[in-house]
């Protein structure tokens, strides 16, 4: 198969982006001599760089939501002496179609989206049966269109940097003598996809009684809630639960995920890292549903209670329970921390 070269738009997300290192690579396997440029939001660069598929990060000036015409345009006649032989495009806006074309670029992939005729001249129908989950999505613009996929998508499989990781738990403190237990609380979403924090608590005390450490992880943005976690726990194990949230960066949360023991996260962009690094992870969903985009990994178990009104997809809750989240109590993910320990010591 001849030399090609490929211009990804990337998706805007962090789990999204994990997810897409999945078409990645089976555009390598494919073939192996194919060149992958990623453009994305700049906020991705890290995540980009621990993806061996992955040639080069161009950062995306313009944010989302955001025409920008002339800047797309400058964008595109930048790329174009790049000289592309296709770009696939990931989201679905009229306009990520753009600076593919601004660019010349002769082939260009991805679903009709908002009616992106012309923009895309390789335009593809989407059969939501043949292709239920995210992931069947973006792997099916690596063939023909109407191609029957394989019954297994290959996983992410994000890198860690043990400098980097070494690096970050000296500057904050931190050892794996104890085994971790990483807790990540937050959801850029909203509030209808984050499990009670009194529940983080009840799940990091077992832990911690049986030796443990916890880390807290997660954004600026989510430090009200693992302060919440810590006011919930015994003041006895308070000493070996580290709050993190808003102190790492992205690339730092990802080398001290690849060092936890276990995870324990809401459906957000962290679960799907620590997916892709294969730790035994526990993903829990509130508003909405591991049919659609669940964690890709070997190690995992995803939850969620069956209920009348969900998955709503909605960033609050519409009736004001939370009942798929109150009802989803500390003892199952506490049992299915330990059936992911269980399966890990029969394979090993």
């Amino acid at each position: 198969m001849s030399d090609s070269k490929i211009l990804i738009i990337g998706p805007s997300w962090v789990g999204d982006m994990v997810m897409a290192q999945s078409l990645f690579i089976t555009l390598k396997q494919r073939n192996p001599d194919t060149c992958i440029d990623v453009l994305a939001p700049g906020w991705s660069r890290p995540i980009l760089k621990r993806m061996p598929e992955v040639s080069g990060a161009i950062d995306m000036p313009v944010g989302r939501g955001r025409l920008e015409l002339s800047e797309r345009r400058a964008i595109g006649r930048r790329l174009k002496p790049a000289n592309y032989n296709q770009a696939i495009v990931l989201p679905n806006s009229l306009k990520s179609a753009l600076i593919p074309w601004f660019a010349g670029i002769p082939r260009r992939t991805g679903w009709k989206g908002e009616m992106r005729y012309g923009l895309l001249n390789d335009i593809r129908s989407l059969d939501k049966q043949r292709y239920p989950l995210m992931v069947e999505r973006f792997n099916a613009l690596a063939y023909p269109a109407n191609t029957e996929l394989p019954a297994k998508q290959p996983a992410p499989a994000l890198l860690s940097n043990p400098d980097s990781q070494a690096g970050v738990k000296v500057r904050l403190g931190l050892s794996t003598k104890k085994k971790v237990l990483a807790l990540c609380p937050g959801a850029e979403f909203g509030p209808a996809k984050q499990w009670p924090a009194d529940y983080y608590a009840a799940v990091a005390a077992d832990k911690l009684t049986d030796g443990w450490q916890a880390w807290l992880l997660g954004s600026p943005s989510d430090q009200a809630v693992t302060r919440d976690i810590l006011e919930h726990l015994p003041e006895v194990h308070r000493g070996s639960c580290h709050d993190l949230a808003g102190k790492t960066r992205l690339e730092d949360a990802l080398d001290l995920l690849a060092a936890a023991d276990a995870v324990v996260s809401n459906d957000s962009g962290l679960m799907h890292i620590a997916a892709a690094l294969g730790r035994p992870l526990v993903a829990v969903y509130g508003s909405t549903s591991p049919g659609f985009t669940p964690p890709l990994g070997g190690r995992v178990r995803s939850l969620s209670i069956p209920v009348d009104c969900g998955p709503c997809f909605q960033r609050t809750c519409p009736q004001g329970h939370l009942k798929c989240l109150r009802e989803l109590r500390p003892q199952s993910v506490l049992a299915a921390l330990r059936d992911l320990r269980q399966d890990m010591q029969r394979d090993a």
